[in-house]
């Protein structure tokens, strides 16, 4: 009697592992999937050149001026799609000629919030859902690696319906359920893609109003339910790369010793950093040059502070935007541009520049600042 016990709790918990996720799938099974057997070192160093997306399937229904209500009303009332920020619809052809330009990563950062339904479900709208599963796919034709993300949803702004950071603090369990059906249905709706397609946790998130060490808890607990979700998924996510946000993607921060990298079965993560130093150059007109020795020094140092920190001990690194203010100096934003990405290229991290409509021009798809893509070509 203890034999046929012994017996068929053996089977079960067999049944139970061959019908879990990912359970008895051998490389080659994934490899068939278009899900490589190479580490996610190996694959960051088969990217180039990066773009961001930006303004574009991140708009959000949030007050952008400070003066407490929504910016912009679209036509239909209220309704809140791509070209909400004044840029056109992404088009296929707008990709195509990125990719002919040398971009082979594109990050498209999305905003869910004003998509999601009430809970429990939090139902993605089905249309929104498509809308971004066609820009993917307008980069995956391209044979480019694509950075999909949860965006403006982690914002400094619940007023108008971002989430993250708030309920977090408030309500954990509330938001680990909001966020993981979220996930789950990103997951669900891309499952079958190959490694060209990396997840990324969040977007530029921190917990200030909590004290040094608990906001440090919370962004290492996040991130680990992230993995979580993503590898309890269905088809290629098990084994999919993804990508870790760092704390508020700040280098000093993320090279904190309280910042942690989750735990992966697949050691499959990779480190999500940005890069606006100074900010009043990168982000503002209020510096208007750059190029400075001690300028020069100061970004030479923080990628260095990445590889001695990740990239030396085993975790790949990609730099998911920088950028300079569109008005200062051409000759210095040329400069920095290019000295960031040989600087990172050095050290073995794919940099992906910020567009908002200001870098590439959206209706002709040419470079809008003279010098810039031959730069970004050269020093890539």
């Amino acid at each position: 009697m203890v034999k046929v016990k012994k017996a068929a709790v053996l089977l079960i918990a067999a049944m139970l592992c061959f019908s879990c996720t990912g359970c008895g799938k051998s490389d080659a099974y994934y490899e068939e999937r278009g899900i490589r057997n190479i580490s996610s070192a190996e694959l960051v160093s088969d990217m180039d050149m990066g773009w961001n997306l930006g303004d574009t399937l991140d708009v959000c229904a949030a007050d952008r001026d400070g003066d407490g209500m929504v910016n912009e009303v679209p036509e239909d009332g209220g309704k809140v799609d791509e070209t909400l920020w004044g840029n056109p619809k992404a088009t296929k052809e707008l990709f195509d000629k990125m990719k002919a330009d040398g971009v082979d990563l594109v990050r498209i950062p999305v905003t869910w919030r004003d998509h999601i339904g009430e809970a429990p479900d939090y139902k993605v709208d089905e249309e929104w859902m498509a809308r971004v599963h066609e820009v993917v796919d307008y980069a995956i034709d391209n044979e480019m690696y694509v950075i999909l993300n949860v965006h403006h949803d982690g914002g400094g702004d619940p007023q108008f319906g971002a989430w993250i950071i708030e309920t977090a603090i408030n309500d954990y369990d509330g938001f680990a359920k909001k966020y993981t059906a979220l996930w789950k249905q990103i997951a669900a709706e891309f499952e079958d893609y190959s490694d060209y397609l990396i997840f990324e946790s969040m977007n530029e998130v921190g917990f200030d109003k909590l004290g040094e060490d608990e906001a440090y808890e919370m962004i290492n607990k996040i991130n680990q339910l992230f993995v979580d979700t993503i590898r309890s998924s269905g088809g290629n996510n098990p084994k999919r790369h993804l990508l870790i946000a760092g704390y508020w993607t700040d280098i000093a921060k993320s090279c904190d010793d309280r910042y942690k990298m989750p735990e992966d079965p697949e050691n499959r993560c990779i480190l999500s950093v940005h890069y606006y130093t100074p900010w009043e150059f990168c982000t503002t007109n209020l510096q208007h040059t750059w190029g400075t020795k001690s300028e020069v020094n100061t970004l030479k140092n923080k990628i260095k502070q990445l590889k001695t920190t990740f990239i030396d001990n085993g975790i790949p690194v990609i730099i998911g935007e920088y950028g300079t203010g569109a008005s200062n100096d051409t000759a210095s934003r040329i400069l920095f541009n290019n000295t960031l990405v040989s600087e990172c290229r050095a050290a073995g991290i794919p940099c992906c520049i910020w567009d908002n409509g200001t870098v590439v021009d959206r209706n002709t798809y040419e470079w809008i600042t003279e010098g810039m893509l031959e730069g970004l070509q050269e020093n890539s």
